[in-house]
């Protein structure tokens, strides 16, 4: 699974139509979330950092939940932009995460697990469970 990352509001135009999962590194604006959607209709999460999330409007998260886009909050801690633009989550955290989900283990738990070898969010984490491996 992989996040695509958008260092800024320039960057939106050159991103792929088929895009479905963004990570926006920069403070967008409400223009800026309609951009993106324009810009990729298939999109089905974005993530922000959790400072970010704190200021958005709540207008706009409303929107996106209208569109049927999830807004997650997380950051890509250890990402080098400059030698890929997309932040991978690994299959093997994916594995890791469904066999924790098999064995009943509760969320607070698999996320400190998660969170000490792969460093996602929780948001990212739940997102995961719910959609990827519970489906």
């Amino acid at each position: 699974m992989r996040l695509r990352v958008v260092s800024s509001k320039s960057e939106i135009n050159s991103l792929s139509p088929n895009e479905k999962m963004v990570h926006l590194a920069f403070r967008a604006s409400n223009v800026d979330f309609l951009n993106l959607m324009q810009k990729c209709p298939r999109l089905r999460v974005i993530q922000v950092p959790p400072s970010y999330r704190k200021t958005m409007s709540n207008a706009i998260n409303v929107f996106l939940e209208m569109q049927g886009i999830e807004l997650l909050e997380g950051d890509v801690w250890g990402h080098r932009k400059d030698l890929d633009e997309y932040f991978t989550v690994h299959e093997s955290t994916m594995d890791e995460i469904r066999s924790m989900i098999n064995k009943g283990m509760p969320f607070e738990e698999m996320f400190e697990e998660i969170q000490k070898t792969a460093r996602l969010g929780p948001d990212l984490i739940k997102y995961i469970a719910k959609t990827k491996i519970s489906a």
